[in-house]
């Protein structure tokens, strides 16, 4: 009885290739109460997933009512926010997933590709707080990245904007899964630590041999990092080349967008400093013009792998204070929304709606 007269709630949803995260997020960032459910696999049909997220999501609220569900997708996501376009480690190709979830839950969902809910995380709450502009890049197996800038998220013409880890950066470099050659991720990533610290094992005395039981193959980044801490050498020259790596990269988005700060994040930002402050050594040497310019400052970001989920439930929340004012939009919620990278006039807007409204009949 007490838990019907609860306020509803705002669910964020992280959706990887191994795992369904989803989390009660209060409006100052916090997580009340979590869920957690395997991912079935990408060569399901899509509705196990769907059905993996619902169930994630209904055990988090705990029979609370829901006011809204933001999902953070591992993939793709379009322009609209409503499909999937490809996800590499999920079953959904074109898949209108926000649709087909408030079905599910029969709540307002909002999507978003988890790159970007992670930047608006740590632009609400974390590493990006106070930046008028930030790069966020996300190192784990790959690089994943997304971009504010003026305050807003940019996600591009076709939604996928932040595809860091697909930039050249060697001419007839190392093959990548991408099907390209010499992507940056292929230099600098968790992938890259385990390819240069294998390369050296047996060449170099090295605990490595002893943490992965002799068997290059089964080295992995934690070991790698573990060494590292324990003053491996091996261990430190592979941070010492993939953090040198990271800095040139950087440097390329730094011309680009000229950013008032870098926020290095996913599972090989656990290594901070080891690996951050080569990053700003390359990064100094390789911009143009880094003498004659403010050099933004390279920082870990302040959340770990709950930063997808805290992200989509403040873009969610976000949506909801658009409803509840009936679209009479209010200058601050006009603001929240044009921060986020929402449309707040045009076509786009009024398609945005419609949806809400569940009168959107294009489809």
């Amino acid at each position: 009885m007490l838990e019907s007269l609860a306020p509803p709630v705002t669910i964020g949803v992280d959706v990887g290739g191994t795992k369904v995260l989803a989390g009660v997020i209060d409006a100052d960032g916090s997580i009340r109460r979590t869920a957690r459910r395997s991912t079935p696999g990408r060569r399901v049909p899509p509705e196990l997933v769907e059905r993996a997220i619902a169930e994630a999501v209904v055990e988090a609220a705990g029979g609370v009512p829901i006011a809204a569900v933001g999902v953070a997708a591992a993939g793709f996501v379009d322009r609209d926010g409503s499909r999937v376009m490809f996800a590499p480690h999920l079953p959904w190709q074109g898949e209108d997933v926000r649709v087909r979830l408030q079905k599910r839950i029969a709540a307002p969902v909002i999507l978003d590709n988890d790159a970007n809910a992670a930047a608006w995380a740590e632009y609400r709450y974390g590493a990006a707080r106070g930046a008028g502009s930030a790069i966020i890049v996300t190192m784990g197996t790959g690089i994943g990245g997304a971009i504010v800038l003026g305050g807003r998220l940019w996600r591009g013409r076709n939604g996928m904007a932040g595809e860091f880890g697909h930039m050249q950066v060697v001419p007839d470099g190392q093959r990548c899964e991408c099907g390209g050659q010499g992507c940056w991720e292929q230099y600098s990533s968790g992938n890259a630590l385990v390819r240069v610290a294998r390369s050296r094992m047996g060449v170099e005395p090295s605990v490595l041999e002893d943490l992965c039981s002799g068997q290059p193959d089964l080295l992995n980044g934690p070991m790698v990092t573990e060494a590292a801490e324990g003053g491996d050498l091996v261990a430190r020259a592979a941070f010492a080349d993939v953090g040198d790596w990271l800095g040139v990269g950087l440097a390329n988005l730094v011309a680009a967008f000229d950013p008032d700060r870098i926020v290095i994040g996913g599972g090989v930002s656990a290594a901070g400093d080891r690996l951050l402050e080569p990053a700003r050594r390359a990064l100094v040497r390789s911009l143009v013009g880094a003498g004659h310019r403010e050099v933004p400052d390279v920082v870990r970001a302040a959340f770990g792998p709950e930063a997808g989920m805290v992200g989509a439930a403040d873009l969610a929340r976000l949506h909801g204070a658009r409803e509840t004012i009936g679209w009479r939009w209010r200058p601050r919620t006009r603001r929240l929304l044009a921060e986020a990278g929402e449309p707040t006039t045009g076509s786009r807007a009024r398609a945005r709606r419609r949806a809400a409204r569940g009168t959107d009949r294009r489809r």
